[in-house]
C-alpha cells in the first residue's frame, strides 16, 4: 500500500482556514458571516498598481531573473531607503509572497533537526515552514497580561541548546499586533551575537505602526551577518493575491545559497513585479489614509471588546490584529459553534481560535485572534454578534 511521507503526515493544517467549511455552510443557510478570522484587508488595492499591469506593453510574458527583475529590485532599494534601511539590489531576492521568503530563509540557514526559537503566540504558518524544512520550533511564551511583550531574554537563554540556530520574530506582530520596542530589538541583537544565531525578521506590517517606533532588524548595528528580513507587498498595498515578497540579507553566503533555491523554482511572478514597481512610485502620503482607517478600526474593536463582560483585549501597537481573552473554556469549540449553531439578526462572526498560534499545547484555549480588516459598521455589527453569542454560550453552560 502506498503511503505519504512522515513530513506530509506531520504537516499541520491551517488553524486560520480550518473553519471555512462551517462558514460556507452558514452562508448556504442564509446567515451573513463577518470574517474577522483572516488578514485579508478590504482596503482597495491602489488602482495605479493594477493599471501598471493593464497598460504594460507585453508581447511575451517571460521568466524574470531568478532574483527578480533588476528594475524592481532597484526600486525596492529606494523603498527601503525611505524606511531607514540601506541595502543594494544584489542583497534582495524577490519571492513568491512572503511565504517563499520565509521558506528560503529556513532552507538556506537551517539543517533538519535544528531549532528556532519563536515568541508565542506566533503566525501559525511558521509551523508549516519549519515542518517543510525539518526544523523544530521552540516556543517562548509571551502573555496577554502585558500585551504580549517580548519575553525576558533569560527565557530565550533557557531555551538555547546546541541545536538552536536562530530566532524568528514578526514585527509588528501577527497575531498579537504587538510592536517591539527598540530596547527589545537591542536585546534580541545581543542574544543573537552572544550565541551566534540568525535573526529571521518578518516585517510584513511595518507601515501600520500606531503606538511607538518601528525598528527593523536591519536597523540594528553589527547584525549584518545575522539578519534575514522577510517581506511582502500583500498587506502593505492590500495585494495579497499578487504573491510578491522579498528576502533581504547582507550576508553574502546566505544570499548566494538562497539564490540556488530561487533558481530551482525559476522565477517570481512577472505581472506582480510590474505591480511592485508601480507601488514604490505611489505618492509619499499613500499610507496616511489606510493607516488612519486601521487605527480607527483598532480603537473601535478594542473598545467594544473590553466593554463586554469577562473579555480582555490589550491595545495592539501595530499591524491589524488583536488577541482577546474570552470567558470560554475552548476557543476551537466556541468558534465552530458561532458558525454552526449561532446567529443574531441572521448574522454571525468568524474568529480564529488562538490555540493554532501557540506552540505549547493547551495554551490559547480561552483566546481568539481578530483581524480588524472590515469597515467600522461591519466591526460594530460583528461585535454585536459576539456580545450576544457570549451571553448565549454562557447561558447554555459553555458546552
Amino acid at each position: 500500500m502506498l503511503s505519504i511521507s512522515s513530513r506530509g503526515q506531520q504537516m499541520p493544517p491551517s488553524p486560520i482556514r480550518k473553519l471555512v467549511p462551517y462558514a460556507e455552510a452558514a452562508r448556504k443557510r442564509g446567515t451573513k458571516v463577518y470574517h474577522l478570522n483572516i488578514g485579508q484587508p478590504d482596503i482597495e488595492t491602489p488602482p495605479a498598481i493594477l493599471d501598471a499591469v493593464r497598460h504594460a506593453d507585453i508581447k511575451v510574458l517571460e521568466y524574470s531573473h531568478s532574483a527578480g527583475n533588476e528594475s524592481y529590485r532597484k526600486k525596492l532599494v529606494e523603498y527601503y531607503k525611505r524606511v531607514g534601511i540601506t541595502v543594494s539590489h544584489d542583497q534582495i531576492i524577490i519571492t513568491t509572497g512572503g511565504s517563499e521568503a520565509i521558506m528560503f530563509g529556513f532552507l538556506t540557514c537551517l539543517n533538519p533537526g535544528d531549532e528556532v526559537i519563536i515568541p508565542e503566540p506566533f503566525y501559525a504558518n511558521y509551523n508549516g515552514f519549519a515542518c517543510s524544512a525539518g526544523v523544530t520550533v521552540v516556543p517562548i511564551t509571551s502573555r496577554i497580561e502585558n500585551g504580549f511583550a517580548l519575553p525576558d531574554i533569560s527565557e530565550f537563554e533557557k531555551a538555547i541548546t546546541p541545536k538552536t540556530k536562530g530566532i524568528v520574530i514578526c514585527n509588528p506582530n501577527n497575531p498579537t499586533g504587538y510592536l517591539y520596542s527598540r530596547a527589545e530589538m537591542e536585546a534580541l541583537k545581543n542574544i543573537c551575537l552572544k550565541y551566534n544565531l540568525y535573526l529571521f525578521s518578518d516585517e510584513a506590517y511595518r507601515e501600520f505602526c500606531y503606538d511607538g517606533e518601528y525598528v527593523s532588524a536591519l536597523h540594528l548595528e553589527g547584525m549584518d551577518e545575522h539578519v534575514l528580513l522577510m517581506d511582502t507587498i500583500s498587506k502593505r498595498y492590500s495585494a495579497c493575491g499578487a504573491r510578491l515578497g522579498a528576502l533581504v540579507t547582507k550576508n553574502k553566503s546566505v544570499y548566494d545559497a538562497a539564490m540556488k533555491f530561487a533558481q530551482a523554482r525559476l522565477s517570481p511572478p512577472g505581472l506582480a513585479q510590474i505591480m511592485g514597481e508601480a507601488a514604490v512610485d505611489l505618492p509619499e502620503d499613500y499610507f496616511r489614509a489606510p493607516k488612519a482607517e486601521y487605527l480607527a478600526r483598532r480603537d473601535l474593536l478594542v473598545k467594544r471588546l473590553n466593554a463586554m463582560k469577562g473579555v480582555y483585549c490589550p491595545n495592539p501597537g501595530g499591524a491589524f490584529y488583536a488577541i482577546a481573552r474570552l470567558p470560554i473554556d475552548d476557543s476551537d469549540k466556541f468558534c465552530q459553534w458561532l458558525l454552526e449553531s449561532f446567529s443574531y439578526k441572521n448574522q454571525t462572526v468568524m474568529l480564529a481560535p488562538a490555540t493554532g498560534f501557540y506552540g505549547t499545547p493547551g495554551l490559547g484555549k480561552n483566546e481568539v485572534r481578530l483581524a480588524y480588516v472590515l469597515n467600522l459598521d461591519s466591526i460594530n455589527a460583528a461585535m454585536d454578534c459576539l456580545e450576544k453569542a457570549l451571553e448565549e454560550y454562557q447561558g447554555e453552560g459553555s458546552r
